[in-house]
């Protein structure tokens, strides 16, 4: 058994060279890491070290105060994302209205008009297609329109589509032509046309809100993005909300107009 040897009290202590004062410079921006430990009894000792230390780069732009400050965009930055979102936000908003108008003049009055038959479609040969694109269709006087298809053998089919589409007209089918009597409007087809209507605003209403919904996720994804700050999208979102509530007054005032015209026939 090899021999023991004394060790001093101060000896113990004392750290082990190169432990006793040794410290891995601060790096600026690093987390300050927790100093080492040294442990010593009589006969071990035991060095226990602090955990490991994360360096990054500095989010702070402006640290004059000592708080980090992060930059959002400009006044000019702001209008550029709000231009570019609320054009493309009216440019769909104006298609959702003459959307609207087209379906409204789907709706019969009392006149013969080619514009009723425009959301007809027929089942040709297994694919949907308009009753425009596969027959020419006149009105011969202000009562009547005459639908003369490209394809004779589709004669029936169109018959059957126009009686199923509940336009409040019948069909005429010589074997040659289709010929559709309109006929006046009683005060029962005036409401359930008006009906029509308020259905067909309100699906106008439905895409203006939608797109609106669309224009706000935008905004969003430039907050999440630090290109906008919480206040900056609730003050755009207002903005946008009065774009909405302008279009949705267009909506009801095409709405109005419709239904005057069915009253007054």
């Amino acid at each position: 058994m090899p021999p023991l040897h004394a060790v001093s009290p101060a000896a113990v202590a004392a750290p082990p060279g190169g432990l006793s004062s040794a410290r891995a410079p601060q790096r600026a921006g690093c987390v300050p890491e927790r100093p080492t430990i040294l442990s010593s009894s009589t006969n071990f000792m035991s060095l226990s070290a602090g955990p490991m230390r994360f360096c990054s780069t500095p989010l702070v732009l402006q640290n004059s105060d000592k708080r980090a400050v992060l930059r959002h965009a400009t006044i000019e930055e702001i209008e550029a994302e709000k231009s570019v979102i609320e054009d493309q936000a009216r440019e769909r908003m104006e298609k959702a209205i003459e959307t609207v108008q087209n379906n409204f003049n789907t709706v019969r009055t009392g006149r013969a008009n080619p514009a009723m038959l425009d959301r007809i479609e027929v089942e040709y040969y297994g694919t949907p297609v308009s009753l425009k694109s596969i027959a020419q269709i006149n009105t011969p006087d202000a009562t009547s329109l005459l639908i003369q298809p490209y394809d004779k053998s589709s004669l029936k089919l169109i018959e059957k589509t126009i009686v199923a589409a509940n336009l409040g007209v019948t069909p005429s089918n010589d074997g040659e032509v289709i010929r559709v009597t309109v006929p006046p409007l009683t005060s029962d087809r005036r409401k359930e046309l008006a009906k029509t209507v308020a259905k067909l605003a309100e699906e106008g209403k439905v895409a203006i809100r939608n797109i609106r919904r669309d224009a706000i996720k935008a905004y969003d994804k430039l907050e999440k993005e630090k290109k906008l700050s919480e206040d900056n999208v609730k003050d755009l979102s207002a903005d946008l909300q009065k774009v909405t509530d302008e279009y949705m007054k267009k909506i009801e005032a095409i709405q109005k107009q419709k239904e005057q015209e069915l009253m007054k026939i």
